[in-house]
C-alpha cells in the first residue's frame, strides 16, 4: 500500500477521498465550494477539492471521470485523465465539462472525480538516424480497421 499523505490543516473542510468498494482502483473526490457552481450546457469549470497530496517519487494520481456522473448528467473530466506528478503540491482542481443540453450544478461535497494512483515509468529519450519499420507503419486514426 501506497502512502499518499494529505495535510489535514489544509483541508478546509475538505472531504478524504474514498474507495467506495473493496476492489475500486479508484477513489472518489469531492467538490471544496463555498457555494455552487453551475456549469452551462458546453461549458467548462475548474472545481477546488481542498485536497493538497505528498505523492511518493515514482507515483502520480491520475484524476479520472465517474462513470455514473458521464452516464446520467452528461458530465465528464475535461482533460482526462489528468495527472498529479509527485512534485507538485498544489490543490487538486478538477475541469469539469458539461456535454448535456441543461445547466450542471455542483455542490459542496458532491463526488466529481475519482483519482487512480499509479506507478511512473519514464523513458529515456534517445535522437537516431532511423526507426525500425512495422507491418503498420505509419498508418493511425482507423488504419487498422472499424
Amino acid at each position: 500500500m501506497n502512502e499518499i499523505k494529505i495535510p489535514c490543516i489544509k483541508n478546509n473542510g475538505a472531504e478524504l477521498p474514498v474507495y467506495k468498494t473493496v476492489g475500486a482502483a479508484g477513489a472518489d473526490v469531492c467538490a471544496c465550494v463555498n457555494e455552487p457552481v453551475v456549469i452551462h450546457s458546453m461549458q467548462s469549470a475548474l472545481i477546488p477539492t481542498g485536497l493538497f497530496f505528498e505523492i511518493p517519487e515514482g507515483y502520480e494520481i491520475q484524476v479520472r471521470p465517474r462513470s455514473g456522473l458521464a452516464f446520467k448528467n452528461s458530465v465528464t473530466v475535461l482533460n482526462a485523465p489528468g495527472t498529479i506528478d509527485s512534485d507538485y503540491r498544489g490543490e487538486l482542481k478538477v475541469l469539469l465539462i458539461n456535454f448535456g443540453t441543461g445547466d450542471f450544478t455542483v455542490q459542496n461535497k458532491d463526488r466529481i472525480a475519482q483519482i487512480v494512483v499509479a506507478p511512473v515509468t519514464r523513458g529515456v529519450f534517445d535522437c537516431v538516424e532511423k526507426i525500425s519499420s512495422t507491418e503498420r507503419g505509419e498508418g493511425g486514426f482507423g488504419s487498422t480497421g472499424k
